[in-house]
């Protein structure tokens, strides 16, 4: 009986250390995005390179929304493992958000880019640049490439937005070999006249 007991008391210990950890990720979660949110308010009042939390190496550089999924996430600056564990990043060394060229951003599959699962081609996607502006692309196309692929990320000679996640979705081991890449160009909103003042990175 004693046996039993400590059993059950061990087992209820683990239970609640198990569920306060899981609290405690889900509360710092909530908080970082309502820093980001405030970075990027901050942002598109002027200020530049606005650091969400003093120990940053990020900050927000666009937001990115896909209409249609009801879905919207801010985009960092980089894109190291660090910086995708709060949104996603943009890859350094394509263009930037509302310049001309290849913009590519990346994120994780189960995170802010699970909702590529369900971008199809013809789909909208807006870009808010840091400097205010709104960016209407369309979804072209989407294909599965392998890692070590860099053409995905080369240099266009018109605006395009390239993003990027791990692949197959539902894999149970993450960081496989293959990537999921969604590609879209500038196409006009359903309704209204286009905001798309591209400004070129010569």
């Amino acid at each position: 009986m004693r046996k039993n007991l400590l059993i059950a008391a061990a087992l209820a210990i683990a239970g609640a250390a198990l569920f306060g950890n899981g609290v405690y990720l889900y509360a710092k979660a909530r908080v970082a995005q309502l820093l980001l949110a405030r970075a990027w308010s901050r942002t598109l009042h002027g200020e530049r390179d606005v650091k969400p939390w003093s120990w940053a190496d990020t900050w927000p550089v666009a937001k990115i929304e896909f209409p249609r999924q009801h879905s919207s996430a801010i985009v960092l600056s980089g894109a190291s493992g660090r910086t995708m564990a709060f949104g996603p990043g943009h890859i350094d060394g394509t263009a930037m958000p509302g310049e001309r060229g290849n913009c590519a951003i990346s994120a994780h599959r189960d995170t802010q880019f699970a909702v590529l699962r369900s971008v199809a081609a013809g789909d909208p996607i807006v870009v808010q640049s840091r400097d205010g502006r709104t960016l209407h692309y369309r979804v072209r196309e989407m294909r599965i490439v392998d890692r070590r692929d860099t053409a995905v990320l080369a240099s266009s000679a018109g605006p395009t937005l390239t993003l990027i996640t791990c692949y197959p979705f539902d894999a149970v081991v993450p960081g496989g070999p293959l990537r999921y890449v969604v590609v879209a160009t500038p196409g006009a909103r359903t309704s209204g006249p286009q905001s798309f003042d591209l400004r070129s990175n010569d």
